[in-house]
C-alpha cells in the first residue's frame, strides 16, 4: 500500500510540475503575441522610415505636398505612436495566467 501512495505523490509532483510550465509558456505567448508589442513595433520601424524619407524631401514631394513636409511629420507621429503602444505595454503587463487545478476545484 505504500507503494501505491508513493507512486501518488510521485505523479502529483508531476503534474504540478507539468502545470507549472504550461503556466510560464501560457504567459510567454501571451505576451509575446500582445497586440500592443505588434502594433507599436510596426508603428515605430514604419516611422523611422518614413522619418527618414522626409529628412532630406525632393522639391517634387513638397510640390505634391503644397509646401509641407508631409513625410516628416507623420513619420515623427508614428514614432510618437508607437513609443506610446510600448510604454504602455512596458507600465501595465500582461498579467499572468492563473490556472486552476482540479484538487483546487473540489476543495
Amino acid at each position: 500500500m505504500s507503494e501505491n501512495s508513493g507512486r501518488s505523490e510521485h505523479s502529483e509532483h508531476d503534474v504540478q510540475r507539468e502545470v507549472s510550465e504550461l503556466e510560464s509558456k501560457s504567459t510567454t505567448a501571451s505576451r509575446l503575441f500582445d497586440l500592443r508589442l505588434i502594433i507599436g513595433g510596426l508603428f515605430v520601424v514604419y516611422g523611422v522610415i518614413v522619418t527618414i524619407a522626409g529628412i532630406s524631401p525632393s522639391q517634387a514631394t513638397l510640390d505634391k505636398a503644397e509646401g509641407v513636409n508631409i513625410n516628416l511629420w507623420t513619420g515623427i507621429a508614428m514614432l510618437l505612436l508607437g513609443i506610446f503602444f510600448l510604454g504602455w505595454l512596458k507600465l501595465r503587463p500582461v498579467p499572468p495566467v492563473e490556472v486552476t487545478t482540479e484538487e483546487e476545484e473540489g476543495a
